[in-house]
């Protein structure tokens, strides 16, 4: 009777939970073209709902599921725009965000979906090899505007040369306009394949990030919590692994 009585509690109390939700509710969730974690299907800087592929995209897609949280997903461009609307706004997200310290106080977090590193990128053929960040501030270095690669170059000193798409970065970086591409790894080569450019020379990798979803600071905890809960479950169960694959 003890152990019967026990579990209906459980069940009130994860009802109740669930309820304290507005039938409603719903979170506004906000990415941008970072291939092969989320990405538009035709390739343009708009999108919605099924419209938008990729890793992350997928992932956030089940857990939202698992989790029974209402949701819609948009793909916009620039990012510089809808990170500040994320951050201005309740009720809405914002994927793939990378985690830094910076920024851990600014949202709330449910993650990691995915690891990353961040890279300096040089001209097929290239000789450039260093071997510290710091060797780099005599070259000219592209970087996306806003972009958490830009954001840490410019904390530690540099002038980064931004552009407001990170594509713009291949061209720059085979007229010779830049000298170095700071960039993520495998978003960088893989926007670069896309052009049809191959070989790339990774001249340093100077840090290793995880990529994150990261929610309005008013989104309620019990949001935040279920989400996690999902996500854990995922990468439990194999399904994260089998979503990688489709896409790597």
């Amino acid at each position: 009777m003890k152990r019967i009585l026990v579990a209906g509690l459980l069940l009130l109390v994860a009802a109740s939970a669930k309820a304290a939700l507005p039938d409603d509710y719903r979170v506004v969730m906000l990415t941008e073209n970072f291939p092969p974690f989320n990405m538009a299907a035709d390739g343009k800087n708009y999108a919605a709902d099924r419209n938008v592929s990729g890793i992350n995209a997928d992932i956030v897609r089940e857990m939202f599921k698992r989790a029974d949280i209402d949701y819609s997903l948009t793909l916009r461009f620039p990012w510089e725009r809808i990170y500040n609307q994320v951050l201005e706004k309740p009720d809405q997200g914002l994927f793939s965000t990378t985690y830094t310290p910076e920024r851990e106080p600014l949202f709330k977090w449910v993650g990691p979906l995915a690891s990353t590193g961040w890279v300096l990128l040089a001209p097929p053929g290239s000789p450039l090899r260093l071997s510290s960040l710091d060797q780099a501030r005599q070259y000219r270095i592209g970087a996306y505007q806003d972009d958490a690669v830009s954001q840490h170059l410019e904390s530690n000193g540099f002038e980064p040369i931004n552009s407001l798409r990170d594509q713009a970065n291949i061209g720059k970086l085979l007229k010779g306009h830049i000298d170095l591409w700071a960039t993520t790894d495998p978003v960088g080569p893989y926007l670069a394949k896309q052009e049809g450019v191959n070989g790339l020379v990774t001249a340093l990798r100077f840090n290793d990030a995880q990529l994150f979803l990261a929610l309005n600071k008013q989104t309620p905890d019990d949001v935040v919590a279920r989400l996690q809960k999902a996500l854990d479950e995922m990468r439990g169960d194999g399904s994260i692994d089998a979503i990688m694959r489709r896409y790597l």
